[in-house]
């Protein structure tokens, strides 16, 4: 069939998909999708597609990647992404990049919740390292960020190329318009944005607060079920990813993006959100963690975190992954003759977790929402006097804890914490303290 020699106007399609999100169900598959009608090739990715759109490649992993993990999308757009302006470098204080100088800490932290300033910022303005690990450059570890912000992105987009980006809202609620279409984000659920891909983020509430882990290492993959079998944990059905909407806007725009660990601004006279269409497996994607399938024992003993694991970005199969998101949600506990709350521990692994609603059920005070934690490989943690007190006394029965959500990264790499961080009014230096009365309860029982 020959193709048009001038491009469509492609009217109206762009409010309608703003007005009503729909998404597609899965994770880690082949889905496609097309905001006009006839905008996908049936046949060919690569060559003279339809309506006169540019076609582009887009790889997250290598080529020769293991078909399973293999991750690649083929978007076409009204103009290449090669008109990009000539990038310059933009400071940016707070946000920073593995390796980080400075010292591995073993002193358990924990932070309160992150006030958003009165001063107005976006997503990027508001953007602050809290930790991180390995080597960008090296595509190994993963930085934790916060963003604060109480305005939109206006007409301004950005581009992570330095790693993917697991963003968790703990307060407001954020509209994401991305190359792949719109997603709408809130507490209580994820969404995943790919290496590379640009987006905006807009606020649908006043004000927004919440954890990025920026995942220099493999892209996130579901873990595998073993002895659990077909079905729980996360299940990808019930990962969402968007549907095409794209942006024919012009005018004045700027374009940020990460790399190296160093922001890169240039300016556009088009939004790069323009992908009429699409198909692959490189999408965004996002996931409400109440859907998480908690598993669990239900005899005796106390099951291991690893039971918890939602996402998974692998790195050595006897030393643990770059890193795991661990989901801890409502759920039954029943098992027999077991302490019923999180028992201490000291992990290879290091755990950074937040309370993203509700209240931690391992500690009685000073774990609410929006609180994070700290502990660094083999750092001793576990349930404060009064949360043991509690846990022992109860009544083997079985119980529901419920109304909070509480995640965990953890990775093989030690943290360094960021001297934003440290010497933030939230750090709470008082935090190991809150275990200091076993030494008193010891001294008066013997």
């Amino acid at each position: 069939m020959n193709q048009p020699k001038t491009k469509p106007v492609f009217a109206g399609a762009e409010q309608e998909a703003n007005q009503n999100l729909q998404y597609q169900r899965g994770f880690g598959w082949e889905f496609q999708s097309e905001a006009v009608p006839g905008a996908l090739p049936a046949h060919n990715n690569s060559q003279r597609p339809p309506m006169g759109l540019y076609s582009e490649l887009i790889t997250t992993t290598s080529f020769m990647a293991p078909r399973a993990f293999n991750r690649r999308s083929y978007v076409f757009r009204l103009r290449p992404s090669v008109v990009q302006g000539r990038p310059k470098l933009l400071e940016h204080s707070l946000l920073k990049t593995a390796p980080l100088p400075g010292i591995v800490n073993p002193t358990q932290m924990r932070w309160a919740p992150f006030a958003v300033p009165d001063k107005a910022g976006d997503f990027v303005d508001g953007l602050a390292t809290i930790c991180a690990n390995g080597d960008a450059k090296l595509q190994a570890g993963m930085a934790v960020h916060i963003y604060l912000a109480n305005r939109s992105m206006d007409r301004r987009y950005f581009a992570c190329n330095d790693g993917e980006l697991l963003i968790i809202p703990q307060e407001g609620s954020l509209r994401i318009p991305t190359e792949f279409g719109i997603v709408a984000v809130e507490q209580g659920e994820f969404i995943i944005i790919p290496r590379g891909v640009k987006f905006r983020v807009e606020l649908t509430t006043s004000t927004a607060r919440g954890l990025i882990c920026e995942n220099y290492g493999a892209p996130f993959r579901l873990p595998e079920l073993g002895p659990i079998g077909s079905t729980g944990l996360a299940n990808p059905i019930n990962f969402c990813v968007p549907t095409a909407a794209y942006e024919d806007q012009k005018g004045e725009m700027e374009f940020i993006q990460k790399l190296g660990g160093r922001l890169w601004t240039s300016l556009l006279t088009c939004s790069p959100l323009d992908v009429v269409a699409w198909r692959g497996s490189t999408v965004p994607c996002k996931f409400k963690m109440t859907d998480f399938v908690t598993m669990g024992a239900v005899s005796h003993e106390h099951a291991d975190p690893s039971i918890f694991t939602a996402l998974t970005s692998p790195s050595d199969a006897v030393l643990g992954a770059n890193v795991d998101l661990i989901i801890i949600g409502p759920q039954w506990i029943a098992a027999d003759d077991t302490f019923r709350t999180a028992p201490f521990h000291r992990n290879a692994a290091v755990e950074f977790a937040a309370v993203i609603k509700g209240h931690s059920p391992n500690k009685a005070k000073g774990a609410g929402a929006g609180s994070m934690q700290l502990h660094n490989a083999h750092a001793p943690h576990g349930p404060d006097p009064e949360t043991f007190r509690t846990a022992t006394a109860r009544d083997p029965a079985p119980f529901k804890i419920d109304g909070f959500i509480f995640i965990a990264l953890e990775t093989r790499f030690p943290m360094v914490t960021t001297d934003f961080a440290l010497n933030a009014p939230e750090s709470e230096s008082g935090y190991p303290d809150c275990w200091a009365a076993y030494r008193e309860e010891r001294k008066s029982s013997s």
